[in-house]
């Protein structure tokens, strides 16, 4: 069993404890589809696989705050706004802008790419390089910024 996985099981009983409904809720949102990919797919998650299941959820926060800002509703996005923050904790230290570039730019003189044509090859080198450590919507940015300078 991953430690980020007790770390969030602990977390659940603390917040129940504490009567913290809301915070509960995620909680046991995450835990669900923690144990939801376990028995889909008969393994045991170690924290990397935690960490893309966390990203994966506030991926979808993200989105969904936006379109009940769109729709002004104050009350849908101020509920995902919560969820959302309660979700981050469990994810490492995000890099930096200008790390993530240097990264980028490291991997594609690694790979000899260049050139639009090359986006694939190279995404898919970074993905495993800075999963759960970068926004991949601004790794893909700089993966195109590279390509193309």
């Amino acid at each position: 069993m991953s430690a980020l996985k007790d770390k969030i099981t602990e977390d659940m009983k603390t917040a129940m404890r504490a009567k913290d409904s809301e915070r509960l809720g995620t909680i046991r949102l995450l835990l669900a589809a923690l144990k939801q990919k376990e028995v889909d797919e008969r393994v045991v998650l170690d924290d990397a696989a935690v960490i893309a299941i966390v990203d994966k959820l506030i991926k979808q926060r993200k989105d969904s705050l936006e379109a009940f800002q769109k729709a002004e509703r104050k009350d849908l996005a101020d509920k995902e706004a919560a969820e959302l923050t309660v979700l981050q904790a469990y994810l490492p230290a995000r890099l930096s802008a200008d790390e993530v570039a240097a990264a980028v730019k490291a991997i594609v003189a690694e790979l000899g790419a260049s050139g639009p044509g090359d986006m694939g090859k190279v995404m898919g080198a970074v993905k495993t390089k800075l999963a759960g450590k970068a926004d991949m919507g601004q790794v893909s940015a700089a993966v195109k910024a590279a390509l193309a300078g």
